[in-house]
């Protein structure tokens, strides 16, 4: 897998200051998507140990809520194989912290016939606190949702949804 960046303070993608790794590779190719470079599956740097390393001695500050992961798409199939031993990396050393994902996928197309629903498909859901689905759509665009761009995205509290068996949305 490829990374295209890595934020080490951001405020912009989750509750308070997070890391964010935006990984490479994105088949969902949404009209005026805000980081068209990452559609390539080979643009940027390779994610391997020494980044991954890295990412977890940056979550260690008390001032560091959580890892969010965007792109890119988290959710192709080749993208998920690497980051799901990652994810449970990060949920072992830090319990107490948040793990946010932004998909493109709706969770629907993650846990039925979509190609983002694959193997590690469910587990991966199962270690993240709160899923942004939707693809990105211009007709939608709003500036004042809060950490989402077009209204048909939602903010999914994932450990309800799986407890509930029903979409349960975040609230802050």
């Amino acid at each position: 897998m490829y990374y295209g960046e890595i934020k080490k303070y951001d405020i912009a993608n989750g509750i308070g200051t997070r890391v964010s790794l935006f990984v490479s590779g994105c088949r969902n190719y949404c009209k005026n998507c805000f980081n068209q470079a990452t559609w390539d599956f080979d643009y940027g740097n390779v994610f391997d140990e020494t980044v991954e390393n890295d990412i977890i001695e940056s979550l260690a500050p008390e001032y560091i809520h959580g890892l969010t992961v965007l792109g890119g798409e988290p959710f192709e199939p080749e993208n998920q194989k690497a980051l799901l031993p990652f994810l449970k990396r990060v949920r072992e050393t830090y319990p107490d912290k948040t793990i946010w994902m932004f998909s493109g996928f709706t969770l629907e197309e993650l846990r039925g016939e979509s190609r983002g629903n694959c193997k590690e498909t469910e587990e991966i859901l199962s270690l993240i606190d709160v899923l942004v689905d939707g693809r990105y759509e211009e007709e939608k665009r709003n500036i004042s949702l809060q950490f989402r761009g077009s209204e048909n995205q939602r903010l999914i509290d994932m450990p309800k949804t799986l407890k509930q068996n029903t979409v349960v949305l975040w609230n802050k």
